[in-house]
């Protein structure tokens, strides 16, 4: 029994190494080096540090998993084959099918890109950048064609290239947008110029709003606003800014920060509720986590741009701390965040996770909030993110697509699915951020006591202590 109990240990180790956790606890903290320590106790998760090789295999799966599914490619829907003259519209062109189902235009995949572009500037590796470098050349190669195949055919939304011939919502243009811009910036891709003003000319002249500018939607209630949309439009409008140089820009993207906010945020538990209706301002609020996530990314999104000077900086700063220290509280005990924050019944979901680990790591990284009081927060984080990121490169544990509901019953049932896209771009953000905590000179991360403090180093930079 002693020798199966020590052959069983060795895979343990072996597949924690690989960086693919697929067992289940309990786990001993392998910085504690006292095996006999009675006041050290043991996790359902890795509780330790982890290593920078351990979080670049992460996410180098997570990459490898992306770039599989994602073919470039047009085929006939009625046969399968490719279309290879691309100078004589066919009808039924469309872009190859992705074995996961992942839509290349999809708001999804604007994050995605997001995600790969920072690992690559973290990591120095440009295979993740390659990934939108050839996503961005079809479309540019693909946009002639399916111009044609429109002007011929009149398909309307049933052509593959609809979201950017003719967007008709945020979802199809906020987030592409930004992800184009920040291509730009890093030099990643063919010029897209055309599709970026398509994308932010919606964004800024054509989505429904508010008499104040307020972002809002028509569905499922009039006039009604949606947290996910703060980050469906607001990175766009603030990489616009951060492109020309426009102050409009900037003053419409802080400007829907803080009147967002006004109507969504509660300050008493320190969260934003999923959705507010002009005509039912008074409705019970629901505090769906990846909404809270959407939320504090377009806020952090907004910062990295926003120039200091700006009279809305310090109220966007305000707002993001406020927002980050209700739901640090509500972290449960695997690291991860529940669907429901205020709900620990609710199932634990990935892509939240994901994306509060990204903007607590991103936060400490550029001085905004302390990384004694916030770094082994995003570090638990990490840890229990790391348990949902399988040996394919797959992200489990990610809620499929949801509505603004009504009643709480809709969003403890929503499914989880490999397939859902949203966990994949937050992932790869927040282990690009995760390598850059662990590496910031300013910060000394100490073992002591049995858990983790992340202290500023003497004369440490960019170090905030809110």
């Amino acid at each position: 029994m002693k020798q199966l109990s020590s052959r069983l240990t060795l895979l343990v180790a072996a597949v924690l190494a690989a960086g693919a956790v697929c067992a289940e606890g309990p786990f001993r903290n392998p910085d504690n080096k006292s095996a006999n320590d009675a006041g050290e106790g043991t996790y359902p998760v890795p509780y330790k540090k982890p290593t920078e090789a351990e979080i670049v295999g992460a996410l180098e799966r997570v990459r490898g998993y992306i770039d599989s599914i994602t073919p470039t490619r047009i085929v006939d829907k009625a046969t399968g084959k490719p279309v290879t003259d691309l100078k004589k519209p066919v009808a039924g062109a469309v872009f190859e099918p992705s074995p996961g189902d992942f839509g290349l235009m999809v708001y999804e995949m604007g994050v995605i890109h997001s995600g790969l572009l920072k690992a690559a500037e973290v990591t120095g590796d440009k295979r993740y950048s390659d990934v939108t470098r050839r996503h961005l050349q079809f479309f540019k190669d693909a946009q002639p064609y399916f111009q044609a195949q429109e002007t011929q055919f009149k398909l309307g939304r049933a052509n593959s290239f609809s979201r950017f011939l003719e967007p008709r919502s945020l979802d199809d243009s906020g987030s592409m947008c930004a992800a184009l811009v920040r291509a730009r910036f890093a030099k990643v891709g063919p010029d897209l110029k055309g599709m970026i003003d398509t994308c932010s000319g919606y964004v800024q002249k054509k989505q429904y709003r508010l008499d104040d500018g307020t972002f809002a939607r028509q569905r499922p209630q009039a006039s009604s606003l949606w947290a996910d949309d703060m980050y469906m439009g607001i990175p766009a409008l603030a990489e616009m800014g951060h492109l020309t140089g426009d102050k409009a820009w900037f003053d419409d993207a802080a400007s829907n920060v803080l009147t967002m906010a006004q109507r969504l945020y509660n300050e008493r538990n320190g969260l934003f509720t999923h959705g507010w209706n002009a005509n039912n301002p008074d409705a019970p609020r629901f505090y769906w986590a990846r909404a809270n996530g959407w939320a504090v990314l377009s806020m952090s999104d907004l910062l990295d741009v926003l120039p200091k000077d700006h009279p809305a900086y310090p109220k966007v700063l305000a707002q993001l701390r406020a927002s980050l220290r209700g739901i640090a509280e509500l972290q449960s005990g695997t690291g991860l965040w529940h669907q429901m924050l205020d709900r620990n019944d609710s199932y634990l979901e990935t892509s939240a996770t994901a994306i509060f680990v990204y903007v607590y790591a991103h936060a400490i990284n550029q001085g905004w909030i302390s990384p004694t009081t916030y770094g082994s927060i995003a570090q638990a984080g990490w840890i229990g993110l790391s348990t949902r990121i399988n040996a394919k490169g797959q992200v489990e544990g990610t809620c499929v697509g949801t509505t603004f509901a009504s009643d709480q019953v809709y969003y403890y049932n929503r499914p989880v699915s490999v397939d859902a896209m949203h966990g994949y771009g937050p992932v790869l953000l927040a282990g690009a951020e995760m390598v850059k905590l662990l590496k910031n000179p300013a910060i000394d991360i100490q073992h002591k006591l049995r858990t983790y403090h992340y202290m500023p180093r003497e004369n440490g930079s960019k170090i905030s202590e809110h």
